[in-house]
Formats: C-alpha cells, sequence, structure tokens
C-alpha cells in the first residue's frame, strides 16, 4: 500500500489515518471532522504560513489567510431534495476537513479501496503536502429562493437580507455563464495542484447533486492580508492592497469583515460568518502598456515603483488628497484610483481584499484574456462594497482599462466546529 509524504507541521501522511479499523467512515462523520484538529492553532494561525491551517474554528480559514495559488468554483445545486442539499455538505465537511489536513478524501483514498470500485480520492495529490491549504464555502442567494422567488430547499426565511443580487454597475460587461450560483467553494494554497484537486474532488463528491457552473484559476494574490508579508503587485506592474485590513487587526475584522450577532435578527445563522464578492475583471493590458508611466502613476494615485501615495512618504504614509503642486492642481488626481476607493470617499467603508491575477489564453482577437480575479470579505456589502464600486464605476478614470466580466455574491459560512457541519448553519 502507498503511503503519501507527511504533510509539514501535521505529523501525519495522507494514508496514515485513512487506513486500518473501521476507517474515517466507519467512525461517522464526528470521528471523520476530528482529523482536521490535529493540525491545532486557532485564528491567528490560519496567516502564519504553516504547513497546515486549522480546518474548524468560530470563522472559516481562508479569510485572513495568505497563500498563492487559488482555484474557485461555483456551482448549481440540481436537487430539489433538501436531504440531498444537507447529506452533500455534511459530506463536503468530512473530505474538507481531511484534505486541508493533508490527507486524502475519502476512507481508503485514491488506491486503497476496493480494485474494481473508483477511488474515493483522485489523486493528483498524492505525495503532496497539504500546503496551507483552506476551503471556504458560501451559499448564494438562488439557494434560497429562486428568480420567481420559489421556496426551493424551505430555507427561503433564513435568507440574509444583505444578500442581494448585486446591481449592475456602470461599465460591467457581464457574462451570465461567469456569474452568480447557488454554491461557491474557495481553495486556496500554495501548490496550485493541491487547490485544483480539493475543488475536483468536492465536485466527484457533489456528482448528480451539484454541477460546475463556473470556475477560476488564480496565480499571485494580489493583496496582503498580514503585516508580515510584502505588498504583491498586480498586471498593471502596481502594488495592490497597501491598505488592506490585516489578519492582526482583530478589531477591524469584527467592524468590517464578520458579520455579528444582531446583524440580521432574520438570519442569526450567519454569525461569525461574511460576505464573499467575487468579481472576474479583465485588463486591457496592451492599451495599458502603451500608456506612461506619468499617466498610469495619475491615474492609480500611487508610485509604481515603493507605491507611496502621490502626495508624499512611504508606500503605507496615509494619502493627503489636500496637497496641491506647483500649478495648484492636487498631487493625487481627483479621479485617481486612491481617492475614489479611500475610506474617506466611502463612509468609512473597508474591506478585507484577497484576490488574486489570472490569465486564460488569449481573447481571439491577438489579446491577452488576463486580469484580476477579485475578491473581497465585508460585514454587508450593501454598505461596504456597492456604494464604492458604483463610485468607481462612474468616475474612476482606470475603468478606461477594465471590463467586469464576471460577478457574484456569497454568504460565507461560519466556521465549523469540532464534530460539526457545513450544513449546520443553514439547517439547524
Amino acid at each position: 500500500m502507498n503511503t503519501g509524504t507527511a504533510a509539514p507541521g501535521s505529523g501525519i501522511s495522507r494514508r496514515r489515518l485513512l487506513v486500518g479499523g473501521a476507517g474515517l467512515a466507519g467512525a461517522g462523520a464526528a470521528g471523520a471532522l476530528a482529523v482536521a484538529s490535529l493540525a491545532g492553532g486557532d485564528a491567528a494561525a490560519q496567516a502564519t504560513g504553516g504547513g497546515v491551517v486549522p480546518f474548524h474554528g468560530v470563522h472559516q480559514a481562508g479569510v485572513v489567510t495568505r497563500q498563492d495559488r487559488l482555484y474557485f468554483a461555483s456551482f448549481d445545486v440540481i436537487t430539489d431534495d433538501p436531504g440531498e442539499l444537507h447529506r452533500l455538505l455534511d459530506d463536503w465537511t468530512v473530505a474538507a476537513a481531511q484534505m486541508t489536513a493533508g490527507l486524502e478524501a475519502g476512507e481508503y483514498g485514491a488506491v486503497g479501496g476496493p480494485y474494481l470500485a473508483p477511488p474515493e480520492d483522485t489523486g493528483e495529490a498524492l505525495g503532496l503536502p497539504a500546503a496551507n491549504l483552506t476551503i471556504t464555502v458560501g451559499v448564494g442567494r438562488s439557494l434560497f429562493v429562486d428568480g420567481d422567488g420559489r421556496d426551493r430547499f424551505g430555507l427561503a426565511a433564513r435568507l440574509p437580507s444583505a444578500l442581494i443580487d448585486l446591481p449592475h454597475f456602470p461599465a460591467d460587461d457581464l457574462d451570465p455563464a461567469r456569474s452568480g450560483g447557488d454554491l461557491c467553494v474557495q481553495a486556496c494554497a500554495d501548490d496550485p495542484q493541491v487547490a485544483f484537486h480539493a475543488v475536483r474532488n468536492l465536485a466527484r463528491i457533489g456528482f448528480g447533486v451539484v454541477s460546475l457552473r463556473w470556475s477560476q484559476l488564480g496565480f499571485g494574490r494580489t493583496s496582503s492580508t498580514s503585516t508580515s508579508q510584502a505588498t504583491p503587485r498586480n498586471l498593471f506592474g502596481f502594488k495592490d492592497g497597501t491598505a488592506n485590513i490585516k489578519a492582526e487587526e482583530v478589531e477591524e475584522l469584527d467592524t468590517h469583515v464578520w458579520v455579528q450577532p444582531g446583524d440580521d435578527p432574520g438570519a442569526e445563522w450567519l454569525a461569525g460568518g461574511s460576505y464573499l464578492v467575487a468579481r472576474r475583471i479583465n485588463m486591457h493590458i496592451e492599451t495599458w502598456d502603451r500608456t506612461s508611466l506619468a499617466e498610469q502613476e495619475t491615474i492609480v494615485g500611487r508610485t509604481k515603483g515603493s507605491g507611496a501615495p502621490l502626495s508624499g512618504g512611504d508606500e503605507f504614509t496615509e494619502p493627503d488628497f489636500a496637497v496641491t503642486g506647483r500649478d495648484d492642481q492636487t498631487l493625487i488626481a481627483e479621479r485617481s484610483h486612491v481617492r475614489l476607493a479611500h475610506p474617506t470617499v466611502n463612509g468609512g467603508a473597508r474591506m478585507l481584499r484577497r484576490g488574486y491575477n489570472f490569465t486564460d489564453g488569449s481573447d481571439g482577437l491577438g489579446r491577452l484574456d488576463a486580469g484580476l480575479f477579485f475578491i473581497a470579505f465585508v460585514r454587508d456589502p450593501r454598505i461596504q462594497y456597492v456604494p464604492m464600486q458604483t463610485n468607481l464605476s462612474r468616475h474612476d478614470v482606470m475603468m478606461e482599462y477594465l471590463v467586469h466580466t464576471g460577478s457574484a455574491l456569497f454568504a460565507a459560512l461560519p466556521g465549523v466546529p469540532d464534530g460539526g457541519s457545513f450544513a449546520d448553519a443553514l439547517f439547524d
């Protein structure tokens, strides 16, 4: 029998806990869920960069973590049976706990089961460590009510008031095939194959209950989520996420990211969760590359090299929008991205961004199909995201170089306690 490589820091291999005795499946869901507890740690550990990120906790992992690779998937639920949906979420919980701990999915994994039966794990992660894998699950508005207002699974009364259909913003050119969805899975890891393996196995487990609606691979996270990491760059070459909320800012996370008890009396089950905004943003890279450095910096409002605001200082100096130059014009332009996205222009609203660069070949016209897969976690998208994006869409000069081609909003479920399930928040 094959034995996989041990996940760093876990002290266990991808096979060791999946064989012998009755196995995890025989132990029941609670026994399987206990696997992830072996990693130990708490919410703060999610940002440390260790080999295994704890699965259980008050909040889901994958919000304040810092991995470099993403595989994001949106699913349609194709069953009408609430029981099947509940069982799927239970099964996803067990598999997510196993895979984030560096183990294979299922009782027998990729090669340990009956020879004439399909394997319980697809096997492409055999020999690979956990690579800081996190699996974050969210639910869309369409899971509660369909376009005609029909209560699909008896969950309509539990629909969060902030789980809205995002409006069509100016300059949007949305592809319905890249938008929306009943369920989402955000798999982040330091190895793209580990992230892909996670979503592939959840899709395999969900066969006949869910179907893949759309997905997106991402690389090179475009926002820092910890004070210990350098600010990364987007495909325009500028530092991205300088003013992002960081994992160490616990009070800011409570204020701007985590849904709090009492926020929505009709959806108290979401306390400890968040709202996940996903937007696929194509960049007109070829046009940008023919734009002068001076104009690029004016559009962004920061220097391209250091990331400092054009009003002066270093990268983390707070922009001063009143400072003027010799021509009495403000050094940071009125329609610059930095000014229009700043909390002082948006009622103090902040968000935790954790987007990724993407490239999907060419667009058929000799141009790169590439850009930013924008992800943000907010406490209330109606207050924090919609007004800001409306403002940017109408006034930001950068919009001449962007087109939003995909859009979705999900309620990221609260964390899963030991012995719990993704289904508990929805159905308990």
